[in-house]
């Protein structure tokens, strides 16, 4: 091996780490493999030798890169809406693809990543990089070019957030898994009284139906059955499956993939819900495990 097939034999020991941080940043799949790869340009414009610790220098590098995309999204958002959901992940009912998991340890639900968008860009680093890569906030501060006191501000606000948004669910996925199979039961009967008995009273439902449209909001358990009872007369036929590692569900209209649905479940009740039903982003989903 020549030296630059050592070093990306090196680079590659740090690529599930470097992706997962990216796409915790960023939302996106596609998105955080393009952060990857500019890491790994710079790292083979850089002299390696001379970096004392290869995972940290990379994961330094990812952070701010995706920190500066986020801020030139900042940029051009003109519409007075909010983005569109993040890029979900979907798995079999059954379990998680290998490849899936090291971009979903922590249980990076659908729920979380909504949380993260409404972060400011400084927020969001020093959240996922403290408390899910137990980066030092002496390194996250001279990412953000702050003090360490406030870095750990910054991550502690969006924590703040995080717990106020609803967005952790219950440990254990079997538990979930029932709350949600109820639900999916319910939804093919009808059993209108079935379903408001699993929903949170001050449920939070988000349905993104694409670019075009902004994303719907609805809260309340009444509420969210109304819209239960408009989709209902769909003819919708219900998958339970893993979005981003939380118990979910795949529909499809008249074998066509409709929407997914990722399901937040604490203490026995879904307190949040997002649908995704846009188009384009389910076009480019690969759902061959269902």
């Amino acid at each position: 091996m020549d030296q630059r097939d050592l070093l990306a034999e090196r680079f590659e020991a740090h690529r599930p780490r470097l992706r997962a941080v990216a796409y915790r940043m960023l939302g996106s799949l596609a998105e955080a493999d393009d952060a990857v790869q500019e890491a790994w340009l710079r790292l083979s414009r850089t002299d390696a030798d001379a970096v004392d610790n290869l995972g940290a220098w990379l994961t330094t590098v990812v952070a701010r890169i995706s920190l500066n995309t986020l801020r030139s999204r900042d940029v051009r958002r003109e519409q007075p809406f909010p983005a569109q959901m993040p890029e979900p992940i979907v798995d079999s009912a059954d379990g998680t693809d290998p490849e899936h998991e090291a971009l979903l340890a922590d249980s990076v639900g659908l729920a979380l990543l909504v949380v993260l968008e409404t972060l400011t860009p400084a927020e969001r680093l020093a959240f996922v990089l403290h408390d899910m890569f137990g980066v030092p906030f002496d390194e996250i501060a001279t990412i953000v070019d702050r003090s360490p006191d406030a870095a750990r501000q910054l991550a502690s606000r969006a924590r703040r957030r995080v717990r106020d948004g609803n967005a952790e669910p219950d440990a254990g996925l079997e538990a979930q898994r029932e709350v949600v199979e109820a639900f999916v039961a319910a939804s093919r009967e009808g059993d209108f009284d079935a379903l408001i008995s699993l929903l949170d009273p001050d449920i939070v439902l988000r349905a993104d139906f694409g670019s075009r449209v902004p994303v719907r909001e609805v809260h309340g358990a009444d509420q969210v059955l109304a819209q239960a009872r408009i989709y209902g007369q769909l003819g919708l036929e219900f998958q339970p499956a893993l979005i981003n590692g939380v118990a979910g569900a795949v529909t499809f209209r008249d074998g066509r993939l409709f929407s997914i649905g990722a399901m937040t479940v604490r203490g026995g009740k879904i307190v949040r819900m997002e649908f995704i039903a846009d188009p384009e982003m389910l076009n480019h989903l690969d759902l061959t495990m269902l």
